[in-house]
């Protein structure tokens, strides 16, 4: 539990760049011979890796990616964790099931998801009621909220989803002083009070995550109902990954992971700024997830927060990498994509554009080039039909054309 009156969950959050830099890729090596001698899939996975050569994010960048889209499958053929799992199962706390399904492991650790940083973050002390309203039916998010705020001090009324006039009234009763859940339900359970004329100005502070939290979704709750509210991205096999202090600039990655942002479809890491998927290591001895490829995209942001934490900030989430489309009769994908790169180090960037002409899907190829040889685009279209056996028109355009939002594959279609 943090220290009484102090703006920081603990010191990890105000170290030295550098220094934490230091502490996690001296622990990393631990990580993944961890995973190699007890999760049968990473004993595959990373074979032949040295885990004591994998001491800096170069080195880490070379591992290959675990893909959460590939979990499903992976799991029912060995079930129920893929073999990712490096611990008895007799020694978890729950076991939850995703849409897919996914199976996600709880172990019995204190603060399990690691939420009580975020919570803090966003103003959440000991003593304070707080009410879930996050679902505690077979997903995790009701469980991870519910173990933040017990590691903070703070007693949870488990709202979960529905029962909107039983919530408010309860919340008119008890008199929470914070949310945790989706911004949505709280707007929600907030006119539904106002219906009801029930007091429920009790709750000045939120932790919202799980859909997106629109600038004016924020502003309509503190101007309408005088809620702070900070937001936090999470997923279901990771716990946190990033969350929102009082600064309101970016979201500030959690203390106990690696995050690296890589062009969609490929493990390789892009420069500062530019939009790609999180890619996530997490210092979890049950799920030793190395290089989990989640299939949501973000970016860096330069700098420290002004809040004065220190480490790393992304822009939140910013859609979905998982761009594959089918065209023709057959997939797209944006590996492939990548391939074309990696072929032809002359185009530093690429979107394939998805469009039907007169009933027929047509393909075009919009390739960032400074050096342009000439049969370049000749050459990249040879490529493009040696990869993914279909035709595409290729068009070579200046650095900086294409927009920084991380899309790979532009399916035009449904609005043509």
């Amino acid at each position: 539990m943090p220290e009484s009156g102090g703006i920081y969950y603990d010191r990890q959050e105000v170290r030295a760049a550098a220094e934490r830099e230091q502490a996690m890729f001296h622990a990393l090596p631990g990580l993944i011979r961890h995973a190699l001698d007890n999760a049968p899939f990473f004993t595959r996975h990373l074979a032949g890796v040295d885990p004591d050569e994998v001491g800096d994010r170069a080195a880490l960048a070379r591992l290959p990616v675990v893909r959460k889209s590939d979990l499903a499958e992976r799991q029912q053929a060995e079930r129920p964790f893929g073999g990712l799992m490096a611990t008895p199962i007799g020694r978890l706390a729950r076991i939850f099931a995703s849409p897919g399904p996914i199976y996600d492991p709880e172990g019995v650790r204190h603060d399990y998801w690691r939420f009580a940083r975020a919570m803090f973050a966003a103003g959440f002390r000991s003593g304070e009621i707080v009410h879930n309203s996050f679902s505690y039916h077979l997903t995790p998010a009701g469980s991870m909220a519910e173990g933040g705020a017990r590691a903070l001090g703070c007693p949870v009324i488990p709202g979960g989803t529905g029962h909107t006039e039983q919530q408010a009234r309860i919340i008119a009763d008890v008199r929470p002083a914070a949310y945790v859940g989706t911004p949505s339900f709280l707007l929600i359970l907030l006119e539904k009070g106002r219906e009801l004329g029930l007091d429920m100005g009790s709750i000045t502070k939120a932790l919202v995550s799980g859909e997106a939290f629109p600038p004016a979704q924020r502003e309509r709750l503190k101007a309408g109902f005088g809620i702070d509210a900070c937001q936090c991205y999470a997923t279901a096999d990771l716990g946190l990954v990033a969350y929102e202090s009082s600064a309101r600039d970016g979201l500030i990655v959690d203390e106990s992971i690696i995050v690296e942002i890589v062009r969609p479809g490929t493990g390789d890491p892009v420069p500062e700024g530019e939009v790609g998927e999180i890619v996530v290591t997490a210092f979890n001895p049950d799920y030793p997830l190395v290089r989990f490829a989640t299939g949501d995209l973000s970016a860096v942001l330069p700098g420290e927060s002004p809040c004065g934490r220190t480490n790393m900030r992304i822009s939140g989430w910013m859609g979905r990498a998982d761009q594959a489309t089918k065209v023709r009769g057959m997939f797209v994908q944006p590996r492939q994509i990548a391939e074309l790169l990696r072929r032809h180090p002359e185009a530093a960037r690429a979107r394939l554009i998805v469009e039907a002409a007169d009933g027929k899907d047509r393909m075009r190829l919009v390739c960032e080039a400074g050096q342009r040889p000439e049969g370049l685009a000749s050459a990249i279209a040879e490529s493009v039909r040696g990869i993914t056996g279909m035709r595409a028109e290729v068009e070579l355009v200046a650095p900086g054309s294409l927009p920084n939002d991380g899309k790979v594959i532009d399916d035009r279609r449904a609005v043509s």
